[in-house]
This record gives C-alpha cells, structure tokens and sequence, in this order.
C-alpha cells in the first residue's frame, strides 16, 4: 500500500467524523469482472452481498458493490427486530424502518456524498414484500411457507466498488485500512460445493384453470369498482442441489439486468436479476423508473423492431403504466417537497434480453431533513407490483395469491451512510430455503386485459430465468 493509490476525504463541515477519522479510498486493480471473482471466496459467508449491474448495455449499468462482515444485523419477521450488535442480540418491537435508522446514527460515521462513491458504507440487505404488513393492515390469508426474514438489512463500515466507466475499483473503509486488506487477502476457508442443478422440473403453485379462475375474480372487482389494476403473480419451485453463486453466474451471464443482487443470508439466498430500480436519491433528488407494460422479444430483428413500436402504441399498456405513474407520484408527494414531482419521462421502450418494457421516470426533490428511510417507508412496496389503488390492490392480491411473496415483489438496495440511496424492485428473483428454490412471475390486470395473454406473459418474463438453471431452452406452458 502506498500513499499513491490511498486518498484520504474528510467531511467539509468537520475534517473527521465521529470516530475520529475520515474514510480512506483506496484503489486496486480493476478490470471488468474484478468484483465476481473478488466475491466468490466469500458467496458462502452469511451477510455477504454483491449488487451487480450486469454488464448491461443499459445507462444504469455503472457500478458493483461487494460487502461482508457487517458491524450490526437487522432481520424483521412479523412487528419484531432481531438486532444483532458486537455478538449481542436484541429483540425489539417498533417500525422497522425507524429502527434502521437509529442504528444507522449509532454507527457514528458520517461522509460527502461523492458521484464516483455512491456507497461509501451503510445498509445494504433485502426489504421483502411483506415488509409493507408493518405499514398497510393487511389480512393474513396466503400461506407463509417460508422463513424468510420480512427485512434482513447489514450495516458495514466497508466497501468494494466498482465503477465500469471510469475501470476502477475502490475500497472504500472507516477504520483500519491494512487489516480490511489483510482480511480481504485471507477469505475463509473454502467450503466444497457441488456445480448447481435441479434436482426436479419446475412446478408452479397454481394451474391454468386456477390462474383463470383469479383473473376473472380480479376482473369483477374492477368491473364493480374495487380498483383500477392488481398485480397478479404465480410462483415456480424446484428441488436444487448445489452452489447457488454458481446459479447467480448463470442468471447474470444470461439476463444482463442492470440491478442484479447475489445475498447470502443465514439461512436463505436471494438471487435477483431485476432490470428495474425502485428509488434512486442523490444529494435529495429523488427519482423512480417503474416498469409496467411488457412484450416478449422476437428472434427476427425487424419483427422485434416491430414488437417495439407496438408496445410502445399501446393503449392498454400506456393504460398500465400511467396509473403506476400516478400512484408513485402519489406516493413520493407525501414527503418531497411541495411542488417538485414531476415525470420528465413517459412511456419509454427499453429491451432487455427476453423482454421489451414500457418505462416511466418520475423525480422529485426530498427535504434536506427527511432522511432515505423515510422515503423508502412512504413507497413501499412499489406501486408498479402491487396495482392501485394500492391497498386495496394488496388485499387482493393477499386473497388471490396462494403463498407469500416474501423476497418477490419487494426490494433490494443501499442507504449510504452519505445519505445516497438506491434500490431496486425484485422482480426476476429468485430465493433459496432448505434445497428448494423459488421464482415468481406477474402483471398488472386491468379491465380490457385478455386472460391468455396475462398468463403468457407470467412465462415471457422467466424465459431467461427457468430453462437456464434446468438445462432446456424453453419453457413448457401448461394447458390446464
């Protein structure tokens, strides 16, 4: 380590921070993939998190950011906290979003928001759908069959990140840089894991004649009033064996999506690989690219031109989307400041390797003293997978879908300890409990939706998930 490729940034209000010292950037080799093969020793490691932008020919396709060795754990299940801290362990009860905060203050750590340094330290984890029970009064009907954590959040001191345009990568520490080097040279020991595969074929949780059955119950809430869209999803699960990082490499390799996550939790694994970003705040500007409108792509290139330009033209998905717009509108409204919503973005087709998606931008700016969890709290979950109006689309959705959606549907993301904040909506998820993995698929039902077409569409968005990791080229849709 020399002082060349170490620099040293304090605070402009306060040259150290709370502890003393200020953080220390130090730049190591970089070269494209730099971040997979530097995660890989610690894929096995409880609390470790890689966030991948997944190479993808897409403006978000910027940054990769490792961390492990968290200093506190918070994992929520139901109204209580677990809060883990210098090996001691609390249960508390209280809005989870609030006890994130308290213990990201209590970290006592402060930086300046830096655009080459979006996380510099701070939380990182999952925020699962059912997360939102602790902010909506919600009936308790679909099956809870997995223990996953509502919230399993880390707080870290450190960071490896990656920055694909400037071809750097940076750790990023608040205490002891050598001893982060030292541990980072020395991972733990490898623990042998076979190749992954499935051990039996997909099988999703409801059947043709289900599906059908709650798309025509959703269709007589909207006919009588009820709401404008829901959100209906199905769930596909299959025996596994075998290393799930090795299933993340396949996934991302195949799909390309620039908000991509691999968490190692205790006792599951979460495996997103989402194109689309739920919150994104930077020096208290706000903004949300919710997708809603989806076509699957075709193999002929001018066809697929084509089927571009027809989603882009269509009422019913132009339909879809706006009424996502409005409810996150709505819902950024109730803390930005009064007057700055706008949507300088609409209706706009981005490709992705299986599908073409119709997406919209909003943007706001947030009070200087309204801090990220705030933000988070006020739209989550986001509006895009649940429908509006958007409790009364949950409580249809938790009625009409057999299981949980645990991880699905929910988010994964950061809050910088410089108060930066990006997440994303974990769609393309996939997550992992006692040999089994899970994977979900859904859309926005609205009145002129056609039945046929909905369910089809379940299968076009896992096109580039399921037949990766069992071997086949294509997914088998069910008649009945």
């Amino acid at each position: 380590m020399t002082a060349a490729n170490t620099i040293h940034i304090s605070n402009t209000n306060d040259s150290t921070n709370a502890t003393g010292s200020a953080a220390l950037y130090h730049s190591l080799p970089y070269y494209p993939t730099v971040l997979l093969d530097r995660f890989a020793p610690f894929s096995q490691q409880p609390w470790a998190m890689l966030l991948h932008s997944g190479f993808a020919d897409h403006p978000h396709n910027r940054f990769d950011i490792m961390v492990a060795d968290p200093r506190v754990t918070l994992c929520t299940r139901g109204d209580k906290t677990e809060i883990m801290r210098d090996s001691v362990t609390n249960i508390v009860n209280g809005d989870p979003f609030a006890l994130l905060q308290e213990q990201l203050d209590s970290l006592a750590l402060s930086t300046e928001t830096h655009p080459d340094f979006p996380f510099q330290g701070g939380a990182l984890g999952l925020f699962g759908y059912d997360l939102g029970r602790q902010i909506e009064t919600l009936p308790a009907q679909a099956e809870q069959d997995i223990d996953l954590p509502d919230m399993a959040v880390g707080l870290y001191d450190w960071a490896l990140v990656a920055d694909h345009h400037r071809q750097t990568l940076t750790l990023i520490v608040h205490h002891s840089l050598q001893a982060r080097l030292d541990w980072l040279a020395n991972p733990p020991a490898d623990t042998p894991k076979t190749d992954f595969s499935l051990t039996s074929s997909w099988q999703p949780n409801m059947s043709r004649e289900v599906y059908g059955e709650k798309f025509r119950k959703i269709q007589d809430y909207l006919l009588a009033g009820d709401c404008y869209q829901v959100n209906l999803a199905q769930r596909f699960s299959a025996a596994y064996d075998g290393d799930e990082w090795q299933a993340f490499l396949r996934l991302s390799a195949g799909n390309k999506a620039p908000f991509s996550a691999f968490l190692r939790l205790p006792e599951n694994t979460v495996i997103s690989v989402s194109p689309e970003r739920f919150l994104w705040l930077e020096n208290h500007r706000i903004q949300t690219r919710p997708i809603k409108g989806t076509l699957p792509r075709l193999a002929d290139p001018e066809a697929d031109k084509q089927q571009a330009v027809r989603l882009a033209n269509s009422e019913k998905d132009r339909s879809e989307n706006l009424m996502i717009v409005d409810l996150l509108r709505n819902d950024i409204g109730r803390v930005a400041v009064p007057g700055s919503v706008r949507v300088p973005e609409l209706f706009v087709v981005e490709p992705f390797p299986a599908v073409h998606h119709l997406v919209s931008t909003i943007e706001a700016q947030l009070p200087e003293d309204c801090p990220a969890t705030t933000l988070l709290r006020a739209c989550f979950p986001g509006g895009s997978i649940t429908g509006a109006p958007k409790i009364r689309a949950m409580q249809i959705i938790e009625e009409l879908e057999p299981q949980r959606r645990n991880a699905y549907c929910g988010s994964v993301g950061y809050i910088s300890l410089c108060g930066t904040m990006d997440t994303n909506i974990t769609i393309r998820t996939l997550l992992t409990e006692r040999g089994r993995i899970y994977c979900w698929a859904g859309g926005g039902i609205v009145a002129d939706s056609q039945e046929q077409a909905e369910y089809q569409e379940t299968f076009d968005k896992v096109g580039r998930i399921l037949p990766l990791l069992d071997g086949s080229q294509t997914i088998q849709v069910p008649n009945k």
